[in-house]
Parts: structure tokens; C-alpha cells; sequence
């Protein structure tokens, strides 16, 4: 089947935001440019498009070379995105009060087709590659770009946004070590990553956490309880204590900020404090809590992560130049590859208990909860 020629494409940014999300859109509109295509920027996720009447230029609005200057070193993204509004999964009021989920990706396709735009970069975690599945199924030219600072996205070695908030949490950690060993106290650190240990336990082996909570081994806080006890008998009058925030006890649950409802995920956190607490009576101990939170979001993205979103970037614009659709860019040392967005839509990536990663942290003595 002969592949039309391309003229114009859109961009979109979807879910939480990464460190990186410049650098991407940077690299896509540079790359577009250089072919002799238009972009377009769709503005918070599809919202541009779904909610045209709130934006003074749209919604969805050109980019060009000028526009995106300078923008690479910046964290955020120049679109804005959302967590909320899935297009699949639209909350919408009913005439009799209620709130429904309806499908309104259609009103996306309408759109592409009415302003000739050829297709779609898609840049987001699990939840914006299973939209931009759909839309390809749908028959939408698509090509997704992973994003997320969890790294729980499948196929892909890495993610952007991991290293940066890897980095961060790490020199948080090396400040908390000094302060908590000064007044002998526990330090227990909260870190994002949903249902995927990832940034804890990286950032904890790099940061030299003496405990590591991940939601892959559900814990049992005895086993903390017992490290620290073993650190004051050998004169480390003091721990730290890294928690992902999707971690549970063996005979617990997640703690959560928010259920889920109509329109977004549940939203998690809390555990930090409630491990805390607990840790403070079992122990004695004087004992304080740091959430890190979104903190691990913002900032300018690392050397690692703006290559990476560089090279996602562009690589999403030269498959779409081959001919390729409903595939994600993936990182696979020492290359930028293809890989289906079936294989991906859906799929989370959590870290694998045979890890030499996970592996190094038993080797140094780190408290696993188990």
C-alpha cells in the first residue's frame, strides 16, 4: 500500500509532566521543518482540540522553528498537558445530572482530517500511547514517544524524566544524611513512581538509603525496624529510609490521596508518613518525613535525559518519514527503535525481582522489607 505524503503533523504532551518535554517538541518541530512539513502544537493533551472555544489561538496553534528556540534546558512543556479528560473515557454531565464516560476520540479524527493535518506525534506514559493506539487503530498516522519520570513503560530501556528525577531524589538524599546523622534521628523519604519502584530504588542505592520500600516486595516493618535497631548497635546512631509511594505492608494496602473517580486515576501518597509514624513507636527514635512529591517533576532535564528526548524526537519524525504508524521509539542501547503500540498500550513495566539492580541492594546490606 503506497504511504501518502506527509505535509503537516501535530504534537501533543499528555499525562504528568517530564523533564524533557521541550526537548522533544525542540527536536520535532526541527526535524519536521527540515523535511519542508508544518507543525502544529495541540494544547493540554487533546483539550485543544476538545475544548477549542477556551483558547485564544484555538487550541491547537503552529510551530515553528522561532517558537521553539531555547526551549530544550527548560523543564515543563510549552503545550501544557493533563492527566485528566481521556478522550476514550470522557467524563461527561448528562441531562439528567449524572456523569458518564463517553468516546469522543472521533471528534479527534474529524479535526486532523478537517485541517489536513497528516499525523500525530503522540509524547505520554501508558495511558496517552493507549489513546494514540486507538486513534491509529482508528486510522490516525501516529508514532508515540515514552515519557514518564516512573520508567514503568514496557519495551523501551528507559524512559525521559527517569534520570532527572533519579538525580534529584539522590541529592536530596545526600542532604538528608548529614542532617539526620547530626540529631540521630530516622529520615524517611517519600518518592513518586505509582506502582513501580523504579526511582526508589535507584535513587536509594545512589543515594545510600539504609531501607528501600518498593510496591514490587510488599514489606513487613519489622525487617526495618530490625535494620535500624542493627545500625545503633554498630554506632549509626541514624537511617534513612527511602518509600515509594505505592508500596504496601504484606498485610496492608496502598495508601491513597484520592480514589479513583470519573475522569482520573486514584492518586497515591501518604505512606511516607504513616511509615514514619509507625517507625517512630516501634523504634523510639525521633523520626521525620520528606515527600519529595512533584518536586521530582520539575527542573531542567539531565544531559542524559535531553539526548534521549532529542533522539526521541527525532526519531518519531524519521519513522513517520518511512511510512510508520501506531509504533513507539524506544531506547535499545546503543539505538533508537520501533516497537508496536499494542505491545505497549497497557503494559507496565515493573522492576523485575532477578534485576542486578535489585540484586547490588542485597549485596550492600540494603532492607529490602523482606
Amino acid at each position: 500500500m503506497t504511504v501518502s505524503a506527509i505535509r503537516r503533523i501535530a504534537i501533543c504532551t499528555g499525562g504528568g509532566d517530564a523533564p524533557g518535554l521541550n526537548a522533544v517538541i525542540r527536536s520535532v518541530v526541527i526535524a519536521a521543518t527540515n523535511r519542508g512539513w508544518e507543525c502544529y502544537g495541540i494544547r493540554d493533551g487533546f483539550n485543544g482540540i476538545l475544548f477549542t472555544e477556551r483558547y485564544a489561538d484555538g487550541g491547537v496553534f503552529r510551530l515553528t522553528r522561532e517558537k521553539v528556540r531555547d526551549i530544550g534546558h527548560l523543564g515543563g512543556t510549552m503545550l501544557g498537558s493533563t492527566n485528566k479528560g481521556n478522550p476514550l473515557h470522557f467524563p461527561t454531565r448528562m441531562p439528567d445530572g449524572t456523569t458518564r464516560e463517553i468516546d469522543r476520540s472521533d471528534e479527534i479524527l474529524e479535526y486532523f482530517a478537517k485541517k489536513e493535518i497528516d499525523a500525530l506525534v503522540s509524547v505520554g506514559g501508558d495511558g496517552s500511547l493507549t489513546i494514540a493506539d486507538a486513534l491509529h487503530k482508528k486510522g490516525l498516522r501516529v508514532v508515540g514517544v515514552p515519557k514518564t519520570i516512573d520508567n514503568d513503560l514496557d519495551k523501551t530501556m528507559t524512559t525521559f524524566g527517569f534520570d532527572t528525577a533519579v538525580a534529584f531524589a539522590t541529592e536530596c538524599l545526600d542532604r538528608l544524611h548529614s542532617t539526620a546523622e547530626s540529631h540521630q534521628r530516622v529520615m524517611v523519604v517519600e518518592v513518586m513512581g505509582r506502582y513501580a519502584g523504579w526511582i526508589a530504588l535507584h535513587s536509594g542505592i545512589a543515594g545510600n538509603a539504609h531501607a528501600i520500600l518498593m510496591p514490587e516486595i510488599p514489606f513487613d516493618l519489622d525487617k526495618v525496624v530490625n535494620q535500624i535497631h542493627a545500625r545503633d548497635a554498630d554506632g549509626r546512631m541514624y537511617s534513612v529510609v527511602v518509600v515509594a509511594e505505592g508500596a504496601a505492608p504484606k498485610d496492608g494496602h496502598t495508601e491513597l490521596v484520592e480514589p479513583a473517580e470519573i475522569g482520573h486515576a486514584e492518586r497515591l501518597g501518604g505512606l511516607g508518613e504513616r511509615v514514619a509514624k509507625a517507625l517512630q513507636e516501634r523504634t523510639g527514635k525521633d523520626t521525620r518525613v520528606v515527600v519529595l512529591g512533584h518536586l521530582l517533576r520539575g527542573g531542567s532535564p539531565t544531559a542524559f535525559d535531553r539526548l534521549a528526548a532529542m533522539r526521541f524526537g527525532a526519531a518519531a519524525v524519521r519513522g513517520l518519514d518511512e511510512g510508520l504508524s501506531g509504533v513507539m521509539v524506544a531506547l535499545a542501547f546503543p539505538n533508537v527503535n520501533y516497537i508496536a503500540l499494542e505491545e505497549v498500550a497497557g503494559r507496565m513495566k515493573a522492576v523485575p525481582m532477578d534485576s542486578d539492580t535489585l540484586q547490588t541492594a542485597r549485596d550492600l546490606g540494603i532492607c529490602l522489607g523482606d
